[in-house]
């Protein structure tokens, strides 16, 4: 199943980047159409004087440009017939485009860009609502996103799921789809600045990355080292393009275990350059309060000792 295109030796660089016509591009058509709605957000409040981050929208359209050119060029028919470009877009979907995503601010975009009036009253309605819905709350927490997370590497691939799936019509889509999905659910507590139901703490975050990168890696690892296939379903139509499965399986695996680690450690880095930088923020205004207005806790200790002072002091 190459989505009816016949796909003739080993791919190169070109064929992976050549546009090919696909018979249903769901996720570029929803890439273009997150890119304009955003960009028509964001030249909205251009265009009434206020303000708006240019590197926000040139975070998200780089990360819906990156949906559409990964799921809409020639990679895509490659990903059905090879697993190591597979991983490569499970990667992409699940680890590289939802931070770019995320660090857009879509959802401020909207609150700011939508009219107060009509069909934009009742989105924003609708927005209101699902943030302060327990959904909301339950999606985007640990409990949910970093299970959901591990099972599409783990559940997906170290059981006879994937072969299942695949084997489905609409399956591979469906696959894709679903790694957009929980990749943008595990990243938005970690990253985003959008109003949320639930605010993660920096520390939660960053040991939520840390599982992660270690899980992660040692699942690269398993797939790299395994002596059989994982995956079944890539095995006809990988040796049909004069590949050896289990080499490819190999790659899958190297993929997994360096590609997939960047994009996370980058977060980390990220989180921790943020921790800094709250910390530092909040001891400033600290420091101009206590200039200010005094310490009271210092006030009470100094208060404190001066009371012993004159206890321990003798009667003249």
């Amino acid at each position: 199943m190459t989505d009816g295109v016949d796909l003739v030796g080993p791919p190169t660089l070109l064929d992976y980047l050549a546009p090919v016509p696909l018979s249903y591009p769901v996720l570029p058509a929803i890439g273009i159409v997150l890119a304009v709605a955003y960009l028509a957000g964001a030249i909205r409040l251009w265009a009434t004087g206020r303000k708006w981050s240019v590197a926000r929208t040139v975070s998200f359209l780089v990360g819906c440009l990156a949906v559409v050119a990964v799921m809409g060029l020639g990679v895509e028919l490659y990903g059905y017939a090879l697993f190591s470009v597979f991983m490569f877009q499970q990667l992409t979907l699940m680890m590289a485009i939802p931070p770019l995503l995320v660090l857009g601010s879509p959802g401020t975009l909207l609150l700011r860009a939508t009219p107060r009036r009509g069909l934009g009253l009742l989105l924003l309605r609708a927005a209101h609502a699902g943030l302060r819905s327990p959904v909301a709350r339950w999606l985007l927490s640990p409990v949910v996103a970093i299970p959901l997370y591990l099972l599409l590497f783990y559940g997906l691939y170290l059981t006879d799921l994937a072969n299942w799936i695949l084997g489905l019509p609409g399956g591979h889509i469906g696959l894709e789809i679903l790694f957009l999905a929980s990749g943008v659910l595990f990243t938005i507590p970690l990253l985003s600045s959008d109003p949320l139901p639930v605010r993660m703490g920096y520390g939660g975050r960053a040991i939520d990355l840390f599982v992660e990168v270690a899980l992660h890696a040692f699942f690269g690892v398993f797939i790299m080292m395994s002596v059989t296939l994982v995956v079944d379903r890539f095995a006809a139509p990988t040796m049909a393009l004069g590949i050896d499965p289990l080499s490819d399986q190999q790659i899958a695996g190297g993929l997994a275990w360096s590609y997939g680690e960047a994009p996370s450690l980058l977060m980390l880095l990220y989180i921790m350059h943020r921790w800094f930088r709250d910390d530092t923020r909040k001891a400033a205004a600290a420091d101009r309060r206590a200039d200010t207005h005094g310490n009271d806790e210092l006030d009470a200790y100094n208060a404190y000792l001066e009371q012993l002072r004159r206890r321990n002091q003798p009667d003249p």
